[in-house]
């Protein structure tokens, strides 16, 4: 195909603001590839520390890049030195780019890279998914199946592979039941995961009508609960009065994390995956008392990636069903409002056949 020599990408400002600006197209080098950008969807921490100011040091220092940390597309051009990946492949990229010799790293967590010189997040400190092509290296890629949409793999970079991380820790079969808290896309992908893994009950819990109904109307838990003071007996009577086997914090409000802990029957498991904010609880009673154990999980490895898309092909399952609004590159600026104001599900900026694929509009 033909590759122009310019073109656009999304940087934030902070302020609530998104710029457009013009890029040369990169040339891949060794072990590098060019890829065109098909679906890039916008994570919830990309607001809390990107949008509306720049809050991230670290990991999460922003660094006026090319913003979008959850993109996928289809490699058009690739360097020298390539082992397993070709121009004209479907690809999800992992987001962060880690040296690739650290422990973390050989496990297979580069998010958890401990080099400060070669750990580079894309859309944090390298140029990411929000534009119209993107330099990736071959170490970083994910395959993506035949049977995945490019914005069912733009999920999988982050957020359904951050929600089957958490779900791995602690275990999910038939034997559990399995309280969500905060539906937003991350808490959305966790019920939509823990079904397929065979939760025997789904219950999800959040104080935003928006997110309540999009679960219900999804069909995602059997219960869908307003949180409020008197939650956990709710929760308790709903499963015969112990509790749940497994809860999952993905809001990082003090009370829903508090929820997770007073929900989850003795010996149960508990897993925090919102980032940020804090909790309170009293350890013997809450924790020590009833022998539960409680886990922080983030994002994921690259192999349990693969996995996850392997897995969500033989499932059957769509990540992109949580799409609620897709945007081209030249409203990004309206993407990342809506995203924002918390009132939708996930947020997509789309390129070609993704931007209003068969049967769903662009917004």
């Amino acid at each position: 195909m033909d590759i122009p020599r310019k073109m656009k990408g999304a940087v934030l400002p902070g302020n609530s603001a998104v710029v457009i600006r013009e890029y040369d197209v990169p040339e891949p080098g060794h072990g590098e590839v060019l890829i065109r950008i098909k679906s890039s969807t916008i994570c919830g921490s990309d607001i809390r520390a990107i949008y509306r100011e720049h809050l991230g040091k670290g990991p999460e220092g922003y660094r006026g890049v090319i913003a979008g940390h959850e993109p996928c597309g289809q490699i058009v051009r690739a360097g020298p030195g390539m082992r397993r990946f070709k121009e004209g492949d479907r690809v999800i990229v992992y987001h962060i780019s880690g040296c690739g010799v650290c422990y973390d790293c050989r496990r297979g967590y580069m998010i958890s890279c401990t080099s400060p010189e070669f750990r580079r997040a894309y859309g944090w400190q390298r140029d990411g998914g929000m534009a119209e092509y993107m330099l990736a290296e071959e170490k970083d890629l994910v395959a993506l199946p035949g049977f995945l949409t490019y914005t069912d793999g733009a999920q999988v970079a982050c957020g359904f592979g951050t929600a089957y991380e958490g779900l791995r820790k602690v275990g999910v079969s038939g034997d559990d039941a399995v309280l969500v808290t905060g539906l937003g896309p991350v808490g959305l992908a966790t019920l939509m995961l823990a079904k397929a893994m065979g939760a025997r009950m789904l219950i999800g819990a959040d104080v935003v009508p928006e997110r309540l109904d999009l679960a219900r109307r999804l069909g995602l838990a059997r219960h869908v609960l307003v949180s409020g003071p008197d939650t956990v007996g709710e929760v308790r009577k709903i499963t015969g009065g112990a509790g749940c086997e497994r809860t999952v914090d993905c809001s990082a409000n003090d009370q829903a994390r508090l929820l997770c802990i007073q929900a989850a029957r003795r010996w149960g498991r508990i897993c925090f995956i919102g980032e940020g904010g804090t909790v309170s609880f009293q350890p013997s009673p809450d924790i020590i008392h009833d022998q539960k154990r409680i886990y922080g999980s983030w994002v994921t490895s690259t192999w349990l990636m693969e996995e996850l898309a392997e897995r969500l092909a033989a499932w059957e399952l769509h990540p992109d069903a949580l799409v609620t609004h897709r945007f081209p590159l030249g409203r990004a600026g309206d993407a990342y409002a809506l995203m924002a104001g918390g009132k939708c599900g996930k947020v997509a900026v789309a390129f070609d056949e993704e931007l209003a694929p068969a049967g769903k509009g662009a917004a």
